[in-house]
């Protein structure tokens, strides 16, 4: 994608563009993660256009990246694709927004199954919850990481990079930094075949290293765009 003509955002600004959002311009959070995880599905369904009786499995963690992952559960089951969500860590840590949306999609009875990232045989378990599936969608973390990834997420993202099937990812490559457009940690971050990033370019994506963990970018709106009157 040319990114020549797109707004470019730091971390910073976008934490400032949400609180602008929400508390400038009276947008619910969970109405800026709908909106999110809507656009992000629509475009994620042009991939699986030409794909018979498609299997999606979306990786979410447990913050707000992860309640995006649900949002696109939702709608993905609404146009009759086959999903099911892989958590990757505590879901009694779930808080706002993404408990919000996690209790919805437990209510629609879209298959949920919980990953201990610190299993000795997650590479196995990922491994065989992949099999049989067309598309990969990683929720696990968003703009917000800084530093490296803990507690086996690095042992996770390996696994799904070593699973050799599409991955779609919501926002930001996981384990990539926002700003500088490579790993937090070693090498490890999510390999992806497409990025859908919301409201605008994140400065990271300006560094050409980049495109080897991004793929394609597109940006998805949040429902309101950056204007002369954000500050």
């Amino acid at each position: 994608m040319d990114t020549n003509n797109s707004i470019v955002m730091t971390r910073q600004q976008v934490r400032q563009f949400d609180a602008w959002a929400i508390n400038k311009m009276g947008i619910p959070g969970c109405m800026l993660m709908e909106n999110a995880g809507r656009n992000c599905a629509k475009l994620i369904l042009k991939r699986l256009t030409d794909v018979n009786n498609a299997n999606v499995i979306i990786f979410c963690g447990i913050g707000n990246n992860g309640g995006d992952g649900y949002v696109i559960a939702r709608h993905l089951v609404n146009a009759q694709i086959n999903v099911k969500i892989a958590i990757c860590g505590d879901i009694s840590k779930i808080k706002g927004d993404a408990r919000l949306n996690l209790d919805i999609i437990k209510k629609m009875e879209i298959p949920v199954v919980v990953i201990d990232p610190l299993a000795e045989d997650i590479t196995m378990r990922i491994a065989d919850l992949t099999t049989g599936t067309h598309l990969l969608i990683d929720a696990l973390f968003g703009t917000g990481l800084t530093g490296q990834m803990r507690n086996g997420y690095p042992d996770i993202v390996r696994s799904l990079n070593g699973c050799k099937k599409p991955i779609v990812a919501v926002d930001i490559p996981s384990g990539l930094d926002c700003d500088l457009g490579l790993p937090t940690d070693s090498n490890t971050a999510i390999i992806a075949d497409a990025t859908v990033t919301f409201v605008a370019m994140k400065k990271g994506f300006t560094n050409p290293a980049t495109l080897k963990y991004t793929g394609d970018i597109t940006i998805a709106s949040i429902g309101i765009e950056p204007s002369a009157q954000w500050d």
